[in-house]
């Protein structure tokens, strides 16, 4: 169940009352009561797919007791143990998200060999949420592996820590060093925690409804049939893409943490202004952050990380991009994605202005420099989007040629476009004011310190969601991966 639904916003004051009106003392029934919310919340989409998060949270418990209790056998098998229950941890998310996209890549290589050999595709549809709960348990049960943890032994505090609805469905990946000790530690209801809750979750739902999908009824009309709108029109929807899926996944994330929050648990904040980083490596430090440290713990680091050869380490993070963004999409056009992120760190190092590179302390005393450097990434994340968002290769290249040279003519108005890009331009400008004052996990115009004040911006927004929001519960972009 999305969480900008109608049926989400009637439900979960059922699910906030019943959790908390459940004594602390208790604790063993208001987790059942969790798990119980979040089976039937993920049963909602389709019921028999919840086998699937079952089956890996199974076969993680399991691998993690018995690497745990193989740790005075001989490395070779503990390795081949923890090989094993990777590989069926994988497995279903290989089976449901790649096998058609091999099996399609396959055929058409074959076919250029002169070779007809066609497998039969599946039409099955990827269980929501499974690349994100199948890394926080494999996470999870590599961390044993790598004696960081030692493995749980509770089955039912396992089952939430993969389970738990706020984050099944697009994040954040948790650390099982994160979660599990506020699973296991009982907490009463604390009203400023719930209402930071709310107020995050009103922005979330700002972000999402208003801004993300309204921009997305232009995006969606240029990209979907970008031959026949001009060069502007397509450099404009590139733009609006770019702040589209931050507020969409940004949305999303504040939403699950706000809800975590009202439930008495604090989930890692998953963005960090990413807009205002001033490198493509300063951006990857500030967007998606429970995917970026994880892909840092267990595919950089395991393949040597920057501790070798200036080469190796080059490799490394192409390799690293190239797991990113096949994580994100089985297509070339998120392989591409990720290669492009991946070249363009590798040369802000080979050119020294990498963080600890030869000229990034000189760069950084450049006060003045600043802003330049953020509207060039910017632009640099803006192009690499394109590939992200397009449904093949080849539009991606005849989208940049039609902006690179401006084909079509004038700038051509989608929809009553002037209304629609002031009010655009007016709630992007209060987003990124927001984003600028946020320090030190706090909002600044959320908590700002005069009553007057943040009770005019609840209202505030209250009005723009209800005049401007999207009120279809529209599908986040996340949840498809």
């Amino acid at each position: 169940m999305l969480f900008n639904s109608f049926n989400f916003f009637v439900i979960f004051p059922l699910i906030f009352a019943v959790y908390w009106v459940v004594p602390s003392k208790y604790q063993i029934v208001k987790k059942w009561v969790l798990i119980a919310v979040s089976y039937l919340l993920y049963l909602n989409w389709k019921p028999i797919y919840a086998l699937i998060l079952l089956f890996i949270t199974g076969v993680t418990f399991a691998g993690g007791k018995i690497l745990q209790n193989e740790t005075d056998t001989e490395r070779k098998r503990r390795k081949l143990i923890c090989i094993l229950g990777a590989v069926l941890t994988l497995l279903p998310l290989v089976v449901f998200k790649y096998y058609n996209f091999v099996n399609e890549s396959c055929i058409r290589l074959l076919e250029a060999c002169g070779i007809h050999f066609m497998l039969p595709g599946l039409n099955w549809a990827v269980p929501i949420g499974i690349s994100f709960y199948t890394f926080q348990a494999l996470g999870y049960m590599w961390d044993v592996y790598y004696g960081k943890i030692k493995a749980e032994n509770c089955f039912t505090d396992y089952v939430l820590f993969c389970s738990f609805f706020p984050q099944t469905a697009s994040g954040p990946i948790s650390r099982y060093s994160e979660l599990m000790p506020q699973i296991k530690t009982p907490h009463p209801f604390n009203y400023k925690q719930g209402v930071d809750g709310l107020k995050i979750l009103l922005w979330g739902v700002f972000l999402k409804v208003v801004i993300a999908d309204r921009l997305g009824i232009y995006v969606n009309t240029v990209y979907s049939n970008y031959i026949h709108y001009s060069g502007l029109n397509c450099l404009v929807a590139c733009l609006f893409y770019t702040i589209q899926i931050y507020c969409d996944f940004a949305g999303y994330s504040l939403m699950a943490v706000g809800i975590g929050k009202c439930l008495g648990f604090d989930l890692v904040n998953n963005f960090r202004r990413p807009y205002f980083a001033t490198s493509i490596t300063d951006f990857w430090r500030r967007w998606h952050i429970s995917l970026t440290r994880w892909l840092t713990a267990y595919v950089y680091i395991p393949l040597g990380g920057n501790r070798c050869s200036k080469f190796r380490q080059y490799c490394n993070i192409m390799l690293t991009f190239l797991v990113s963004g096949i994580w994100h999409g089985a297509n070339w056009t998120f392989v591409l994605w990720g290669i492009v992120h991946g070249l363009l760190q590798c040369v802000e190092k080979i050119l020294g202005i990498a963080p600890k590179g030869k000229y990034y302390e000189l760069i950084e005393s450049k006060k003045w420099l600043k802003p330049i450097r953020i509207v060039v990434t910017f632009f640099l994340i803006a192009f690499a989007w394109i590939f992200f968002r397009v449904p093949s290769i080849s539009d991606a290249f005849g989208m940049i040629v039609k902006i690179m040279t401006n084909q079509g003519g004038m700038f051509q108005f989608i929809d009553n476009t002037i209304p629609v890009f002031l009010s655009l331009a007016l709630l992007v400008g209060s987003e990124l004011t927001e984003e600028y004052l946020y320090k030190d996990n706090r909002h600044g115009l959320l908590d700002n310190k005069y009553t007057i004040v943040r009770w005019a911006l609840y209202v505030s927004l209250l009005t723009f969601i209800l005049m401007y929001g999207v009120l279809d519960s529209t599908q986040f972009i996340y949840v498809s991966f």
